[in-house]
């Protein structure tokens, strides 16, 4: 299984906010950020905070995909 945030990215533009923005905003370290653009596990408090950001539901951030 492999975790894709590629919904988030599209939230992200459909709210018109780039990627620093929602890093300040949700008070996400540099690392966080760049687990997420590398597709690894991030906490899930983490994703609450940037549900609550973009108000928005988690399925609008992540998806699991199965793999091969």
């Amino acid at each position: 299984m492999a975790i894709s945030y590629n919904r988030l990215w599209k939230t992200l533009i459909d709210k018109g906010m780039n990627k620093t923005e929602l890093r300040k905003k949700a008070r996400l370290s540099s690392s966080t950020m760049a687990k997420m653009t590398n597709g690894e596990a991030v906490t899930l408090t983490t994703i609450e905070r940037i549900c609550e950001i973009l108000d928005c539901q988690i399925e609008d951030v992540v998806e699991i995909k199965k793999e091969g």
